[in-house]
C-alpha cells in the first residue's frame, strides 16, 4: 500500500460521523452502494476490517487510525484554504478539545480567553476524566486533550502542564462527628464519601495510600458527576471528598470546609496532547493553555 485514496478516507469518516451507510450517502450526495463500495475498497487496500457493522457503526482499532488521519487531513485542508483566502468568508475554525471536569471548572476556560481572536476559533469541549481523554484523541474525535498520560497517542505530541493538587476535606461538623480522635484511615473507610462517578477511584486511592496499599473508601457513597456539584456536596456535609485545591481554598477560608489532614494531599500530573500538525489554530491554543496552566497548576518536585 503506497497511498490512501482520499475519497475512500473521507467516506469512511462520513460513515463514522453519520452512524450509518445511508446517512453517510445522504451527506456525501452519493448512493449507499457507492459508500459501501468505497469502504470495502479501503478495507481491501489496508487488508483490515475498518468498521464494525453495528447501529451506529463503530470503527475498529485500525479504523480509528484512518478516522484520525481523515480528520487531520481535513484540518490541514481548512488551514491551507484559510491561508490562501479560499475559505468561506467569516467561517470560524472548529477546534474539538477533551478536558477533565476539574480543569474545566478551575483554570481551563481562562486559557481559552487568552487565545488570539485571529484566526477565529470555535471551541467544542468534550468533558472526560483525565485518565480517559487520551482515548478521544486516539479515536480522532478531538484535536487536543488535557490528559494524565505522559505517553503520546500515535501521531500526537505531548507537553507537561503541571500538577493539580487535591486536598481531603469535609464540612467542619462532618469532620468533628466522624474523626473523634480515631486514625484517619479508619475514619475514611467508614464515613460517607462523595465520588464523581462509578469510574472515580480517587477517594479509594487516597484511603489505600493511608493504609499502605490496602483498604478503600466507604461503600456509603454519593455520586455527583459535576466538579462544582462535587465541591458543593462536600461543603453541604454529604460526605468527605478530594477537592481541587483551587476550589477548596475559598471554602476553607469561609469555614465551609475543613481539611481532614493538613499534611496530606494528592497531586495529579496533567499533560497537553495534540495532533502533530502545523496548524495555526492548534499552536495558538497550545500556547494559551500552557500559559494558563503555568499560573494555575503546581510545578517543580512533588510535595512542593
Amino acid at each position: 500500500m503506497t497511498e490512501l485514496p482520499l475519497d475512500q478516507v473521507r467516506t469512511l469518516l462520513a460513515v463514522v460521523d453519520e452512524g450509518t451507510f445511508d446517512a453517510a450517502a445522504a451527506a456525501l450526495h452519493v448512493t449507499p452502494s457507492a459508500v459501501s463500495q468505497r469502504v470495502k475498497a479501503l478495507e481491501r487496500r489496508t487488508g483490515r476490517v475498518l468498521l464494525l457493522r453495528t447501529k451506529p457503526v463503530r470503527p475498529t482499532e485500525s479504523g480509528e487510525v484512518i478516522v484520525r488521519f481523515a480528520r487531520q487531513v481535513a484540518r490541514l485542508e481548512r488551514d491551507a484554504s484559510g491561508e490562501l483566502g479560499l475559505s468561506t468568508a467569516g467561517e470560524p475554525t472548529r477546534v474539538p478539545v477533551a478536558v477533565n471536569a476539574d480543569s474545566l471548572a478551575t483554570w481551563f476556560l481562562g486559557a481559552l480567553t487568552r487565545v488570539p481572536r485571529q484566526p477565529r476559533l470555535c471551541f467544542e469541549l468534550h468533558r472526560e476524566d483525565e485518565d480517559h481523554t487520551a482515548a478521544l484523541l486516539r479515536e480522532g474525535r478531538v484535536m487536543a486533550a488535557v490528559t494524565s498520560s505522559p505517553d503520546p497517542v500515535p501521531g500526537c505530541s505531548v507537553r507537561s502542564l503541571g500538577r493539580m493538587r487535591y486536598v481531603p476535606v469535609a464540612h467542619p461538623a462532618f469532620a468533628a462527628r466522624h474523626l473523634d480522635g480515631r486514625p484517619l484511615r479508619d475514619v475514611l473507610a467508614e464515613a460517607p464519601v462523595v465520588v464523581f462517578d462509578r469510574r472515580d477511584d480517587f477517594q479509594d486511592a487516597f484511603v489505600r495510600g493511608l493504609g499502605g496499599g490496602l483498604g478503600a473508601a466507604s461503600a456509603l457513597r454519593h455520586y455527583v458527576p459535576t466538579s462544582e456539584g462535587f465541591a458543593d456536596a462536600v461543603a453541604a456535609g454529604l460526605g468527605w471528598g478530594m477537592v481541587p485545591e483551587a476550589q477548596a481554598a475559598p471554602l476553607l477560608r469561609t469555614g465551609r470546609l475543613a481539611r481532614l489532614y493538613p499534611d496530606r494531599h494528592a497531586d495529579v500530573p496533567l499533560y497537553w496532547q495534540q495532533w502533530r500538525l502545523h496548524s495555526p489554530a492548534l499552536a495558538a491554543l497550545a500556547d494559551a493553555v500552557a500559559a494558563a496552566a503555568a499560573e494555575a497548576l503546581r510545578t517543580g518536585a512533588e510535595g512542593d
